[in-house]
């Protein structure tokens, strides 16, 4: 005897409500932006587009070049991984007063900082920072810290906020110190956590740092905004490979060590 299938769940009317609002403000989108699909599928548009990437080939492949390029390539590896290690310090500072464990009191400033901290993207960051750090990686590192300390702030707060909190009851009411209880107990719940949100947005910053060189702030994005206002094609095509090598590599660099860590 075959059973009957269970009711669907029932949709409350503000979930109903949402769903329209959001089908509502997309439709209201692209009624109101000037979006000119035949313009962009035109023939002109095509054989414009065809012509300029054919300048990019063949990517200049010169040794002094490829060195330049080589070194700028560490260069923005290295501005991601200090602006991660660096953001993963102040994020770590930020979290624990905005888990609470310092007290209510300093839970709100705590959570505010972190909001205004992620809320300012790294170009920005990086545009603030240039007038006091000058151009150069120091200003996109720099950028980099403060944008990802508010990100790994938050996700750090909430993991520690999500922890079983039994086992460090017990440890305290065993006549532990606080900190003690934390580090033997919290800590360890959260780190494999932690420690995946890291790598994970090591990745993005990779992406990030490379970008970031537009402003002036080094790195392949620096080398890039050069050849291209040159128009100097071919060496921008070599710079490009580069930078998605290198996000590849960290990708699966990062997706390993995730892999890992969660065993």
């Amino acid at each position: 005897m075959r059973r009957a299938l269970p009711a669907p769940p029932r949709r409350s009317l503000s979930t109903l409500l949402l769903m329209l609002g959001l089908c509502a403000l997309v439709a209201a989108s692209f009624a109101t932006l000037p979006l000119e699909w035949a313009a962009l599928f035109s023939g002109d548009t095509l054989r414009s587009s065809r012509e300029f990437l054919a300048g990019f080939a063949p990517p200049e492949t010169a040794l002094p070049f490829l060195q330049k390029v080589l070194a700028a390539t560490a260069e923005t590896l290295s501005m991601s991984a200090l602006g991660t290690l660096l953001a993963v310090a102040g994020g770590m500072a930020l979290a624990m007063p905005a888990a609470g464990r310092f007290g209510k009191v300093l839970r709100v400033p705590a959570r505010g900082l972190l909001n205004v901290l992620r809320s300012i993207p790294e170009l920005v960051w990086a545009s603030l920072l240039l007038v006091a750090a000058g151009l150069g990686p120091f200003a996109g590192t720099l950028a980099l810290a403060a944008h990802t300390s508010g990100v790994l702030g938050r996700l750090f707060a909430d993991v520690i906020e999500n922890a079983e909190p039994n086992p460090e009851r017990a440890l305290r009411a065993n006549g532990a110190a606080p900190g003690a209880a934390f580090l033997y107990s919290t800590l360890p719940q959260a780190l494999p956590q932690m420690l995946s949100y890291t790598l994970y947005r090591w990745e993005n910053n990779i992406r990030a740092a490379a970008v970031l060189g537009v402003v002036g702030a080094g790195g392949l994005g620096q080398m890039l905004k050069y050849h291209l206002s040159l128009f100097q094609m071919q060496q921008a095509a070599t710079v490009i490979l580069a930078m998605l090598l290198l996000v590849a590599l960290v990708d699966a660099a990062s997706f390993a060590l995730r892999r890992i860590l969660t065993r």
